[in-house]
């Protein structure tokens, strides 16, 4: 199963040249290191791969028969005796709530030290460490399956999937040119965060893809339908307007006015309180700016609580519905409170970046006569241009799913809906789930382009460096 490490072992050297860097302890413990050979030939690759891939097709078939196969009325449950994660969170909740606390750590704490324990021995070479491994990864996805309390008619499609899953992972890890054990670690340590994103993020949107072709009960396929509806019905198509709005506009005036706000403030007097007051509605929830500036728009006859209406009366004007002036006054009305929001953000960058900007390009152009705005055209914004596409990005994200500001200000009414609040507006008040996953669906295609574009940026920053 091993071979030697061969070119680690120690060799007569003679006179003048010099010695291993490894210790005689040392080189006897790289023996030990176990080092499979199958995977080292071309031969051997192929192999693995083809039945890594035949194994997976097998998974995804398995899955497939899952979720598709006919649901049995009022099945019997399946499980392993009394414990199941049913069982253990109908126990937690009987508990004091003091002694939750200590319960769930203790689980936890157990938890982790069976995995560490693995990451610890079975990659070890030997018979009995080779079993180890061998155990843990068949009984290990079984038992994982089998908490959940699978139904009687899906229990052997649960263990068919758990150990195919094992087997291809026992397979890979005995392959692999690392020595065996290499993919067990790797598995075992990137396992908990996988589950996590398969759990929160890969299945929902896998999920939320799907419904978006079905009805609002979700029962029956009507195509695009619903994204017909996202694009020709009224509260659909204001929605997605001004969703763009928001992205255009926002990002645009935050990074601006923080940009801005940085340069003039930079090395001046009180420049730490400047930006603290700056910087602090950053540290207020969208829900509490919305509160705090729908009392600045207040509309009402009689005395103004509001001040925007206050200064509009006290110089003769009449009292204005700042939230239901439409179009777009009332859209821009909640954009200037997401705008206040983020502006402490893009000056809290970008002025740490314009302080990294080297001194001697400055004084170099300043040398070649240029003025103020020469040298922060083209010499102190190229030497922030990541800054600024980070900000860029981060805020135009925020704006496009934002939600708590509509809900609280608007509710969505008079064509202030946006996409994000939509969503949730579709599914909790009209219980419309293919309006909501389509809605979803195309504000992940509007998030999309900016996350790759952001990462690609990253990317060749790296190679840069």
């Amino acid at each position: 199963m091993t071979a030697h490490l061969d070119r680690l072992s120690p060799e007569p050297h003679s006179e003048g040249e010099p010695m291993s860097l490894l210790s005689v302890d040392e080189q006897q413990q790289t023996h030990e290191l176990p080092q499979t050979t199958h995977g080292a030939d071309p031969k051997g690759r192929a192999i693995t791969r083809i039945v890594v891939i035949v194994g997976f097709v097998a998974v995804a078939a398995l899955l497939f028969l899952l979720i598709f196969s006919t649901p049995v009325e009022d099945p019997a449950r399946i499980a392993l005796g009394p414990v199941s994660l049913n069982t253990f969170f109908l126990w937690l909740g009987g508990l004091h709530p003091l002694a939750q606390i200590p319960a769930v750590l203790l689980v936890f704490g157990v938890v982790v030290g069976i995995v560490l324990v693995l990451i610890e021995f079975a990659p070890r070479p030997g018979r009995g460490y080779f079993i180890m491994r061998l155990v843990a990864c068949l009984v290990i996805p079984v038992l994982a399956f089998m908490l959940l309390r699978p139904y009687s008619n899906a229990v052997l499609y649960v263990v068919g999937i758990a150990l195919l899953v094992g087997g291809l992972l026992f397979f890979a890890d005995y392959r692999s040119r690392q020595g065996a054990g290499y993919l067990f670690q790797l598995v075992l340590f990137m396992a908990p965060a996988a589950i996590m994103l398969l759990l929160g993020l890969i299945y929902p949107a896998i999920s939320t893809f799907f419904k978006s072709f079905f009805d609002k009960t979700g029962t029956d396929f009507v195509g695009f339908e619903n994204y017909i509806w996202v694009f020709t019905n009224p509260v659909g198509t204001s929605s997605v307007i001004n969703t763009l709005i928001w992205a255009l506009l926002a990002p645009t005036i935050s990074v601006a006015f923080g940009l801005a706000y940085a340069v003039f403030i930079d090395r001046a007097r009180g420049e730490k309180i400047l930006k603290v007051l700056v910087f602090m509605p950053v540290a207020i929830s969208f829900v509490g700016a919305g509160i705090i500036w729908k009392f600045m728009y207040d509309y009402r006859q009689g005395d103004q609580l509001g001040l925007l209406n206050a200064l509009v009366t006290m110089f003769g004007g009449d009292p204005v519905n700042w939230l239901a002036v439409k179009p777009i006054i009332n859209t821009l009305m909640l954009l200037i409170v997401f705008i206040w929001t983020q502006t402490g953000f893009a000056m809290v960058i970008l002025s740490a970046a314009i302080k990294a900007v080297p001194a001697e390009q400055l004084e170099a152009a300043e040398l070649d006569g240029t003025n103020a705005w020469q040298r922060f055209t083209n010499v102190t914004v190229p030497g922030i241009r990541s800054s600024l596409i980070v900000v860029l990005t981060t805020i135009t994200i925020a704006s496009l799913k934002v939600y708590d500001i509509v809900a609280v200000m608007t509710g969505g009414r008079d064509e202030t809906s946006v996409l994000g609040f939509e969503m949730v507006n579709q599914q909790q008040r009209f219980q419309s789930y293919g309006h909501s996953s389509a809605l979803a669906v195309v504000l992940f295609l509007f998030v999309l382009p900016l996350i790759i574009y952001n990462a690609r940026s990253l990317a060749k920053q790296r190679e840069i460096r």
